[in-house]
């Protein structure tokens, strides 16, 4: 779309993207208000997690407690970005895609659901959240 900007570019390595979107860390705090907000996020809609203030977590995708004990930093932002590119067959939106997609809001035609630095910033989070 006109005036978006381009989406930034990234490298697969296997099942991961080792290197962070912007070339610099997430922020944590951001990170977990992303993943609790029922408006941008929308993670709660299907993942349950370590937020015991959090009413109504989803049950159709894994929980994320303990989630960077089971995945890489890089393997958690393939996750984000895109995780069909792991599993054909998911129901996880691509975060940061805006090709080949279907039933796309008018609103998102054209942009990712989040932006390079919110993803990094969810990574930032997830990778957190390790098994006690």
């Amino acid at each position: 779309m006109a005036g978006e900007p381009p989406l930034a570019r990234y490298e697969i390595v296997g099942d991961a993207i080792p290197a962070s979107l912007t070339g610099a860390a997430g922020d944590p705090a951001r990170g977990r208000a992303i993943v609790i907000n029922r408006q941008l996020g929308l993670c709660l809609l299907c993942h349950s997690g370590p937020f015991p203030e959090e009413r109504l977590q989803g049950s159709l995708a894994p929980s994320l407690a303990g989630v960077a004990s089971r995945f890489s930093v890089g393997q958690l932002r393939l996750r984000v970005v895109d995780a069909s590119r792991v599993n054909p067959q998911t129901i996880m939106p691509p975060y940061y895609r805006t090709r080949d997609l279907a039933r796309v809001s008018p609103s998102y035609i054209g942009k990712p659901i989040l932006t390079a630095e919110q993803v990094e910033d969810v990574v930032a989070f997830l990778a957190t959240l390790k098994e006690e």
